[in-house]
């Protein structure tokens, strides 16, 4: 197995080097690497065949290594797929919790039967290496209103005590999350649950966190009606406050290709996001299929809160590092740049950016669009908006088939895919100046399968 390189393979994005990528999974600090792992079909890019966890590893968030696939659904209790889960760190260990998934065969809908959902428990002293695998939650160990749909574990010590959450399906097809927690990692008692009338058939992905004081629950709902200006994707990811009682549910990205983020502490205490850059059940198409990989990660991001308690998503600093020269885009002026690169301006109006005259990014006043002109540029993706009564700046980060998009401060962020013909676009501006750095690409290694 080698990297495909392909027309737009990303120079910022962490890919699969073959086949499909989708959840993030056990993001982590151990051992002196930031550690990446990620739901990985290597067989097909469609995402057909055994799901694995593939592994990324940095020192920096900046120079990479593909240390291959860690995790193969090689045991009964995960025969049909090493699902998404997350991993923390006790004892000089990184233990890693992930679903195992079952298909029994028979007459099932796999909702109400036929699916095994199980809690795995596996530890590593490398970050690579993965123990013995130890089921600790079967479905008999989840209440009886659950359905068989159960999933993605994550953990945190919180109290002298482990606890996890889990994101659920009830038999009548609410969302929820389940409460345990632990002693020792591997005995667990349900504690309860959580959840918001009318929000969603399931809740996938959850995770529990603090920023500046304040609880977050962060899940991604399946099956909310969608709206003009919010929920505008087949399945939405964001997060509750929840210091008491979950209220004021917000999207983490209102742009598209956004699903299944995770986040973890790095070891200054920053509260770091990443998300799956790409979503299930889409109504557009990905090109790169046809070249033998699909999907990427988002670029990792620093989470904040501001004075109202609401969340701010800004890349992660390390990211300066890559910037090197820079030029002035004037009001009105058009310029040649070469992806990746980085844009950033102050708002004072209403404006509007444009990349080879085939996405466009405006704000009327009051509602920000990201919209494609071109069917093919964007690969049948067409307009995402997000209501900002009034914003102060704005980042945008220009991949080789992607932009990530921040608003106000990281209040509001959209991204989305894109496939110019090439590394070099147009851009434009009116009514706003920008300054506009070229990109150094991060590096990659690859090391093995």
């Amino acid at each position: 197995m080698s990297f495909i390189n392909g027309k737009w393979r990303q120079q910022l994005h962490l890919e699969p080097p073959v086949g499909w990528l989708n959840d993030p999974n056990g993001l982590s600090f151990f051992g002196g690497y930031y550690h990446v792992y990620f739901q990985y079909a290597p067989d097909n890019a469609d995402g057909s065949g055994k799901k694995c966890w593939g592994h990324y590893r940095s020192r920096d968030m900046i120079s990479w290594e593909f240390t291959g696939i860690v995790l193969f659904p090689d045991t009964p209790d995960d025969k049909d797929g090493v699902y998404s889960g997350s991993a923390v760190v006790y004892d000089d260990t990184l233990h890693i919790f992930y679903t195992g998934n079952v298909k029994e065969e028979g007459e099932h809908d796999y909702i109400t039967s036929g699916r095994g959902a199980n809690v795995i428990h596996v530890t590593t002293k490398d970050g690579v290496t993965m123990s013995q695998k130890k089921t600790v939650l079967r479905n008999s160990d989840y209440p009886d209103f659950c359905s068989c749909h159960v999933r993605d574990p994550k953990i945190w010590r919180e109290g002298g005590k482990w606890h996890m959450v889990l994101g659920a399906r009830t038999l009548l097809n609410k969302g929820c999350v389940l409460f345990y927690t632990s002693d020792d990692l591997d005995k667990w008692e349900y504690m309860g649950t959580d959840s918001v009338p009318d929000f969603g058939y399931m809740w996938e992905c959850p995770d529990m966190f603090t920023v500046g004081g304040h609880r977050y629950l962060s899940v991604s709902p399946q099956g909310l009606e969608h709206f003009d200006t919010k929920y505008q994707n087949a399945f939405q990811s964001g997060y509750f406050l929840s210091d008491s009682g979950l209220t004021d549910f917000t999207e983490w990205d209102m742009g598209f290709d956004f699903y299944a983020p995770q986040t973890f502490e790095a070891p200054d205490g920053r509260r770091i996001i990443i998300g799956w850059f790409g979503i299930g059940d889409s109504a557009y198409t990905n090109p790169t299929t046809a070249l033998g990989y699909q999907h990427c990660l988002t670029i990792p991001r620093e989470v904040t809160a501001d004075e109202k308690g609401r969340l701010m998503q800004n890349p992660a600093r390390e990211l300066l590092e890559l910037r090197k020269e820079s030029r002035h885009l004037s009001n009105g002026e058009t310029a040649e740049i070469t992806l990746p690169s980085e844009l950033t301006a102050d708002v004072h109006g209403i404006f509007k950016i444009s990349f080879d005259g085939k996405l466009e990014l405006v704000w009327n006043g009051k509602i920000f669009e990201l919209r494609f002109t071109d069917k093919k540029y964007g690969s049948g993706i067409t307009v995402r908006k997000a209501v900002l009564d009034k914003f102060s700046d704005i980042r945008i980060i220009s991949d080789t088939s992607s932009l990530e998009i921040y608003l106000d401060g990281g209040r509001t962020v959209l991204g989305t895919r894109f496939y110019p013909d090439d590394e070099r676009v147009t851009v434009s501006a009116e009514g706003i100046s920008a300054e506009i750095f070229s990109l150094r690409e991060m590096e990659v290694k690859y090391l093995g399968e």
